[in-house]
């Protein structure tokens, strides 16, 4: 097989399995942000309001504009910073092709510089630099990869972030707050909210930390005591407030 057609398959076989790992990673990302977030802001609010009062109706209502109001802006900033890499690929991109258009030697430079790097022979450099080349689109893709280090990013990736992670926040608040829905004392409505969200933060903190090769015990651990923290901290606060 041609050494240049050889380069150009591993490019398009590397292309497409990083596109369905990216995707996949960015799935996963967006449910660590808005799960980690939803259970936890929630869970502070409900243990600070229980500390403040004792209507667990007012708790609920509450914590769902909490999680409403959270879910929203959480998945506004997904979508805004979904469509900010795709406006800095586009300009990137058309940045290329007005290079590419108007100094093509200097691109063609860049694209020898790439081969060479792979230890290819001066001769085989020259081919595939001319191989590659014929091809105007190929030729940027090419270098908007392997020069500037981006690939072409979902178009939809904004809207589907944005989804993923208002959908994640909203499981996730529902958690700490789903035990006021059965009971009239805030108290022991706390204590079910934290046993529950306590568990779900350990767990939510183990399997994040499987994926990203930390220590799984650990990272459920710390997850579980930053929720904690910030829940005890918020209720501790409204109880010197209300003068307990």
């Amino acid at each position: 097989m041609p050494v240049f057609i050889q380069v150009q398959t591993n490019y398009m076989h590397d292309h497409y399995s990083h596109e369905e790992h990216s995707n996949s990673s960015d799935v996963l990302r967006d449910i660590v942000i808005g799960m980690s977030d939803g259970l936890t802001v929630p869970f502070a609010l409900a243990a600070g309001l229980s500390g403040a009062v004792d209507n667990t109706s007012l708790i609920v209502i509450a914590g769902l504009a909490e999680v409403a109001a959270g879910s929203i802006a959480m998945g506004l900033g997904g979508y805004l910073a979904g469509q900010t890499e795709v406006d800095h690929y586009n300009a990137e991109l058309k940045r290329e092709y007005d290079e590419v258009e108007n100094l093509p030697e200097k691109e063609k430079e860049e694209v020898r510089e790439f081969f060479e790097g792979l230890g290819l022979s001066k001769e085989v450099q020259e081919k595939a630099v001319q191989e590659l080349t014929k091809d105007k689109d190929v030729w940027v893709e090419f270098m908007m990869k392997h020069e500037l280090g981006l690939e072409r990013p979902d178009e939809k990736r904004a809207r589907k972030s944005a989804f993923n992670i208002a959908l994640s926040y909203i499981v996730g608040g529902l958690v700490p707050l789903s035990p006021y829905f059965f009971t009239d004392n805030t108290l022991k409505g706390l204590k079910v909210s934290a046993i529950i969200t306590l568990i779900c933060l350990f767990i939510f903190g183990y399997y994040k930390s499987t994926m990203t090769g930390v220590a799984p015990i650990q990272g459920g651990l710390k997850v579980m005591f930053i929720g904690a923290l910030a829940a005890s901290a918020a209720f501790v606060i409204a109880r010197l407030i209300e003068g307990h």
